[in-house]
């Protein structure tokens, strides 16, 4: 299984803070916004990442993580010229995803709390499956329709009236006809083209799953500053009572052996004085 950041688009609802940086790097408590999608990955055991962003962004994620050797994991990068859609991210990937299938995660989605829903749809080797997540306000999202018996029977992109409550958040797994599915759908009247499109592709199908997620799951959409600003207090709380990191790319690759004790004391050795090296040495040293 491959895995796809998508960290680009123009950011145009944060501006003025995307005129100088990508969204992605803006600080969610005490790291970057996209430590938190990679993390996602990274626990679901995916070692081979992609990020596809803009030619301005890249040479920065280039220099926050490298190949990722030091985590044992592999990225690479893909420059998406515009922001054409979430889907384009399969044709821009494709050399990347080979005969593999694929997790899409988008650069600005976080989840937070028991992420079984996710490690069970990363099993399947056919179909793809999505999530479906119970908001307050579905409208600004693609929403999922579901029949009495608790079937999804249809997906739609942004209703003005929504026929359910669960928002499809950007997590995605699919097998590897991902690709051509992508290649066939047309844009939409925005010049997009839509992961909705591609979802519904597999609906009509009789291949697509949705798993509705559960309470004690937070999935924090970090699209606006009252968005980006929640999501700080909210891992600032949990990081200050537990004295645990969230999203501590480091600390998930030695605890999903990745990489070992000594590649770990390594990794740390290249981090200048701070408190996220002092929190890795306690862990070093816990053991």
């Amino acid at each position: 299984m491959k895995g796809i950041v998508l960290a680009g688009g123009s950011g145009t609802r944060l501006y003025p803070i995307t005129k100088v940086y990508s969204k992605q790097l803006t600080i969610i408590y005490d790291k970057p916004l996209i430590y938190y999608p990679i993390s996602i990955l990274m626990l679901g055991g995916i070692r081979d990442i992609l990020i596809v962003s803009n030619r301005e962004t890249i040479p920065m994620y280039q220099t926050l993580f490298g190949d990722g050797a030091h985590l044992g994991i592999s990225i690479s990068y893909k420059l998406q010229e515009a922001p054409n859609g979430i889907a384009e991210s399969f044709l821009l990937g494709e050399s990347f995803i080979g005969g593999d299938g694929v997790s899409l995660i988008l650069g600005d989605n976080i989840f937070y709390g028991q992420l079984d829903f996710f490690y069970e749809a990363l099993k399947r080797t056919e179909g793809a499956t999505i999530f479906g997540y119970r908001v307050n306000d579905p409208e600004r999202y693609g929403v999922v329709e579901f029949d009495k018996s608790g079937r999804a029977i249809s997906i739609e992109e942004k209703p003005k009236q929504p026929k359910s409550s669960f928002a499809v958040p950007g997590l995605y797994v699919f097998d590897n006809r991902v690709v051509e599915i992508s290649k066939n759908i047309k844009p939409s009247p925005r010049g997009e083209l839509e992961i909705t499109d591609v979802n519904n592709t597999y609906l009509r199908e009789g291949k697509l799953r949705v798993e509705k997620i559960g309470r004690g799951v937070a999935w924090l959409d970090t699209g606006t500053p009252e968005a980006l600003l929640q999501a700080s207090n909210f891992f600032g709380v949990i990081e200050d009572r537990q004295g645990l990191k969230v999203a501590c790319l480091e600390e998930i690759a030695y605890l999903m052996k990745f990489i070992n004790k000594e590649q770990f004391e390594q990794a740390i050795n290249g981090i200048p004085r701070s408190a996220y090296r002092s929190y890795l040495e306690r862990i070093l040293h816990e053991e």
